[in-house]
């Protein structure tokens, strides 16, 4: 599964890209879609400390990003992005229309990228031992 993705760094370039057009769409893309009313954001779960939505979103860009570059080089560096990318978009809501800049979202975020870091610094913890 890890080749596949990092043959196809294509599926984590076009998830960061819908990624980026969600969070910069002023209003609820998929409200928009789904209940035809950009007011309305849909919830995957009910939110606890952090915002659900925002940490489901940053686990599946986090993972695909590290199945996608396996080098300990790009890994550094998709490491600074995926962190970046976290705080710079929300920050983002303080601008764009009817959108609004959340605590609970930029830590959701950001819980979402430290999960994946960690799960798989526990992976190659492991691995090391097991050779």
């Amino acid at each position: 599964m890890i080749k596949f993705f990092s043959k196809f760094k294509i599926i984590f370039y076009t998830i960061n890209f819908f990624l980026i057009f969600l969070y910069l769409f002023p209003g609820s893309f998929l409200g928009l879609v789904i209940y035809k009313d950009k007011t309305i954001q849909p919830q995957i779960t009910s939110d606890f400390i952090v915002s659900s939505n925002h940490f489901y979103t940053f686990i599946l860009v986090s993972a695909v990003g590290f199945l996608s570059f396996i080098k300990l080089k790009h890994v550094n560096n998709l490491i600074v992005y995926l962190v970046f990318l976290s705080i710079f978009l929300e920050i983002f809501h303080l601008i764009i229309p009817e959108r609004s800049f959340q605590w609970s979202d930029l830590f959701g975020n950001f819980l979402g990228v430290i999960t994946v870091i960690f799960v798989n610094y526990l992976i190659n913890k492991y691995e090391l031992l097991k050779k």
